[in-house]
């Protein structure tokens, strides 16, 4: 090992996107392997049983295969926006529970053998909560963003973006304008970085 984490990564993937999300403010300095998941490399399934991003290797060999753990791990060690103040745990686990659940029956109908109506009214309700915790405030948490608006934003952002036309037609407009701000941020920008897929042997990759 190095004298830096390892990144298993890939760029579209929400819940590795959160992962970088939290670790550019933390100013954790990575080397970045962006996987293919339609050949994933073997140095990823030797590192997490699990074998699907993120996974995080640290220098001492340890390894934090769970978004949510890599967000919390980077911010521990520095936190200059105080987004730890700002973690529902809660929350965030009606988004990788049901939210997920139906994004990914409303995304996937022919891999899930679902109605995709269905799933997207379900999913539009759970929204339809969130948007009255906006009540004055740009963030879930008031005036700033914290760890619970970036751990769920990639998720809404994926659900919005199946079908755009018919999201932004929705009366969610304190939601909307949440999910415009964090895509229009600098943070959102540098976490999207292009990158070409990981191979043994080549140069490392620093992120950021």
């Amino acid at each position: 090992m190095g004298d830096r984490p390892i990144l298993y990564s890939f760029r579209r993937c929400p819940y590795a996107m959160r992962a970088r999300m939290a670790l550019l403010p933390s100013g954790t300095v990575c080397e970045i392997r962006e996987v293919k998941l339609s050949a994933k490399p073997p140095e990823l399934a030797a590192a997490s049983a699990k074998a699907t991003v993120p996974v995080l290797v640290l220098p001492d060999g340890a390894v934090i295969d769970q978004s949510l753990d890599i967000m919390r791990w980077a911010l521990g060690r520095h936190d200059p926006e105080d987004w730890l103040e700002r973690d529902d745990p809660a929350l965030i686990a009606a988004n990788d529970g049901p939210f997920k659940h139906h994004l990914d029956r409303y995304k996937y109908p022919d891999r899930h053998q679902s109605d995709p109506a269905r799933h997207r009214a379900a999913g539009l309700a759970l929204l339809e909560a969130l948007e009255g915790r906006f009540d004055g405030v740009p963030y879930l948490h008031g005036a700033e963003r914290g760890l619970t608006d970036i751990a769920i934003f990639p998720f809404v952002r994926q659900f919005a973006e199946t079908d755009r036309g018919w999201f932004d037609a929705q009366p969610l407009l304190r939601l909307q304008a949440w999910l415009a701000r964090n895509l229009a941020s600098a943070l959102f920008a540098a976490a999207m970085v292009r990158l070409e897929p990981w191979r043994a042997g080549q140069l490392p990759i620093l992120f950021p």
